[in-house]
């Protein structure tokens, strides 16, 4: 998986430098270097990837290894692009351009483009890298790369206008495109978390290596002059498919994508992600550890479904001794999401800021049939690697010559897009089975489940919610919900024991309710007995 710590570092480097002009350009102000143009359109790109599609897989061809491998990790530190020649610094359009140079970690070239009409139909020209739009020391590796060597990914720098609630668009940026096919943009708390990828590709498929196909052409359109909104178009590639995707992304107080992408497969596909999401979970108050010193650490914490049926699921994130994929079946599927709800800062206690990591939503549009919101966690002992991956996998085999086309919305935010009007799960904690004061019994563990709403806090007084309990094997016992003492209305606990032999998997699944009538999501949890 991507190492996040470094896609963090480099996404986080600022820029300046000089460049050289282009005076055949309405955006030679810039300094930015153009070639010569041709034809574009959205249509014409789709054609583009099916073309590729039905040609054998050709990887792009990457400067010399013995000079990105000195790109390391500090000398990319040092390497920052100039500002001053952002991509619509001075042209239409309110949120600048910046471009992330090549190096050891992120060493295949994606050329950019940029459209010279509105609309996406008409020209394109690329943009020719060259050393001049970076700050780099003199001795920089860099310098030894050939020319035209290309970019790395491109990052979108907060509006221009100086906004009195944004940051200085010259250090922060709102959304940034870096290695492969991932993509990350901020959510209302102003930081960055986890990632969406255009595609993935046999993850966690036995006997298999994952792939990673990769954006190769980016094309920027000209943006609406004061607008909010940007359009960018991409080309992916890879040895199983090629595909051609429209990002139509609003920044707000939080950031909304609409992307539309067409997939053609070149091969089979054992397990092929639609629209997926990748963060970090290493643990939480579900089950602490001794390893650290934090209470908690992880980008998200739950996996939430609002199913076709209309069902709202929680399911808190496990990191699990052993890499495990869960498949939740479903028709026409409303949403999903990973979601970090926690968000108090003393969970937490660390300066990096884990309580404002952005929940990402995806919203189908239109109908996406039948299939599965499959959701594949990875076992680690550190925060640096992302190990939770979560994506919809259409029902019908992904095979050779078949081709896709969907749509969907990614809201970047602090909370559900679309939140439900029941209570939801805030806390998952578990321990030892038994009762105070009595021996605890082997084999038996305790669960307390918190959930909040206004459903609870309507309930009349002296009344419980009655649990909804169900499990694939084992017994329920001492179970009972009561409300936590914290003077919080609406905040309620549910608590049961389960005792299960042997070591397979257990899935279980509560929700309140008082009479016929829900009063919380459903909660869903996998565990093992030892």
């Amino acid at each position: 998986m991507l190492d996040r710590r470094t896609f963090l570092a480099a996404g986080g480097a600022a820029a300046a430098s000089t460049a050289l002009g282009t005076p055949d350009t309405a955006f030679a102000a810039t300094g930015l270097k153009l070639g010569r143009p041709g034809p574009f359109s959205f249509d014409r790109l789709a054609a583009q990837a099916e073309a590729l599609a039905g040609r054998p897989f050709v990887a792009v061809p990457t400067p010399p290894a013995a000079v990105l491998d000195r790109i390391d990790y500090e000398a990319h530190g040092k390497i920052r692009f100039d500002t001053g020649s952002a991509l619509f610094r001075d042209g239409p359009g309110t949120f600048p351009v910046t471009f992330f140079h090549l190096g050891r970690f992120f060493p295949a070239p994606v050329r950019m483009h940029l459209i010279e009409t509105a609309a996406g139909d008409g020209f394109e020209r690329e943009i020719l890298y060259d050393p001049g739009y970076f700050d780099m020391p003199a001795d920089s590796p860099a310098r030894q790369l050939p020319p035209g060597a290309g970019f790395a990914g491109f990052r979108f720098q907060e509006s221009r206008r100086g906004d009195a609630k944004a940051p200085d668009w010259r250090k922060n940026d709102w959304v940034a495109f870096l290695g492969a096919s991932y993509f990350r943009a901020i959510g209302a708390l102003y930081q960055y978390g986890l990632s969406a990828r255009g595609i993935a590709l046999n993850v966690a498929v036995p006997g298999q290596a994952e792939e990673f196909p990769a954006f190769t052409h980016v094309y920027f359109e000209p943006p609406t002059d004061g607008g909010d909104s940007v359009t960018v178009f991409a080309l992916l590639d890879g040895p199983s498919l090629a595909g051609a995707y429209r990002f139509v992304m609003q920044r707000g107080q939080a950031v909304v994508m609409e992307v539309d992408c067409r997939l053609f497969l070149r091969r089979d596909v054992a397990r092929l992600g639609i629209a997926p999401l990748t963060s970090m979970y290493w643990y939480s108050e579900t089950r602490p550890t001794a390893a650290d010193w934090r209470p908690e650490v992880h980008d998200s914490d739950g996996l939430a479904l609002w199913r076709g049926n209309g069902e709202r699921v929680w399911r808190p994130l496990n990191n699990p001794a052993q890499t495990t994929a869960s498949a939740f079946a479903d028709a026409q599927p409303r949403g999903f999401g990973l979601l970090q709800r926690d968000r108090a800062f003393d969970h937490y206690l660390d300066g990096v800021h884990y309580e404002r990591r952005p929940s990402l939503w995806v919203e189908p549009i239109g109908d996406w049939g039948e299939g599965a919101v499959q959701l594949i966690e990875i076992p680690t002992d550190d925060e640096i690697h992302d190990n939770v991956v979560a994506f919809w996998v259409p029902q019908a085999p992904a095979t050779a010559g078949m081709h896709y086309r969907l749509r969907y919305r990614l809201h970047w935010t602090d909370a559900e897009p679309y939140p439900a009007p029941l209570a939801r799960c805030v806390a998952t904690r578990t321990g030892r089975g038994g009762q105070p004061g009595k021996p605890r019994p082997a084999g038996v563990h305790k669960f307390m489940v918190e959930f909040v709403g206004a459903p609870l806090a309507a309930l009349p007084f002296g009344t419980r919610p009655e649990l909804v309990l169900t499990a694939t094997r084992g017994s329920f016992s001492y179970t009972f919900a009561e409300p936590v003492p914290n003077g919080v209305p609406g905040h309620w606990r549910a608590q049961f024991d389960h005792a299960a032999e042997e070591n397979e998997p257990v899935d279980l699944r509560l929700f309140l309710r008082h009479g016929t009538q829900a009063l919380s999501e459903t909660w869903l949890c996998q565990y093992r007995p030892s």
